[in-house]
C-alpha cells in the first residue's frame, strides 16, 4: 500500500511508521484491498491529513469507523462523497448546524471544505471491508490514530477537540486539557440524538466562539 500522507504529518509520525505494528497493519490492509472490496478508495485513506496539514489544524473531530457501503467513505470522518445520500449521523450533524448557527441544510455531504479550513476529521480506524462494520478494528489503526491525537496535543496548543459519544470521549485521556479546549456531547447517531444527547449541544457556535477568542479564523460550517 502506498503511504501517501502529507509531508507535515509524515516526519512527525515517522516513529509510528517504523514500528512493527504499523508494518503489520500495512500488510493487513494491502491484503484486504487486494482480496476484498474495501473503503475508502486506497488513494483516499489518508485524506484527513492530506486536506488538513499539521500546521493548519485548529479543530479535531473524532469518529470511529469509515462508512462501509459503496461510494460513501472518502477518508474524512462523518463525510460522504459528492452525490451520495447522507447517512443518518450526518443528517443530524447538518440539522444541528441549521439550528445552532442558521446555515441552510447543504446538498452535499462532502466535508472536504471543513478539512481545508483546519478541521481534522479523524476516524479511529481508517479502513473497512465493504458491508462489514468494524472489520478492520483492532488491527493497529487505533494505535496509529491515538498517536496522532497525542502528537497534536503535545506539539500544538489551543486546539478545539469535539468528542461526540462514548467512544470519542475515551480519547480525552490523550489530550492535555491545560493546553486545549474539549467540547463533549452525545453522538449524532439517531439512537443518541433521539434520546436528547445530541441536538442543542451548540458545538459549532461554541467552537467558533473559542476560535474568535484566540484570534483564529472561524470555521465556515
Amino acid at each position: 500500500m502506498n503511504l501517501e500522507i502529507h509531508s507535515s504529518w509524515k516526519h512527525r509520525l515517522q516513529n509510528e511508521f517504523d514500528k512493527p505494528y504499523f508494518k503489520d497493519l500495512l500488510s493487513f490492509v494491502t491484503d484486504e484491498y487486494h482480496s476484498h472490496q474495501c473503503f475508502p478508495p486506497e488513494n483516499e485513506i489518508f485524506n484527513a491529513f492530506n486536506f488538513c496539514s499539521f500546521n493548519d489544524v485548529k479543530v479535531v473531530i473524532i469518529g470511529q469507523d469509515p462508512y462501509h457501503d459503496i461510494g460513501q467513505a472518502n477518508g474524512l470522518c462523518f463525510s460522504v462523497s459528492e452525490n451520495v445520500k447522507h447517512p443518518p449521523s450526518l443528517i443530524n450533524i447538518f440539522k444541528e448546524i441549521e439550528t445552532d448557527i442558521g446555515n441552510p441544510y447543504p446538498e452535499s455531504g462532502d466535508l472536504t471544505h471543513w478539512s481545508k479550513q483546519g478541521v481534522l476529521l479523524l476516524n479511529a480506524t481508517l479502513t473497512v471491508r465493504a458491508h462489514q462494520a468494524g472489520s478492520h478494528q483492532k488491527k493497529g489503526w487505533e494505535q496509529f490514530t491515538d498517536a496522532i491525537i497525542k502528537v497534536v496535543s503535545e506539539k500544538k496548543e489551543n486546539i478545539v477537540f469535539l468528542l461526540w459519544g462514548g467512544f470519542a470521549k475515551k480519547k480525552e485521556k490523550l489530550i492535555d486539557k491545560d493546553k486545549h479546549y474539549i467540547l463533549t456531547s452525545g453522538h449524532p447517531s439517531p439512537l443518541s440524538a433521539n434520546r436528547g444527547y445530541w441536538f442543542g449541544n451548540k458545538c459549532f457556535s461554541k467552537t467558533n466562539l473559542i476560535l474568535k477568542k484566540i484570534d483564529k479564523k472561524l470555521i465556515s460550517w
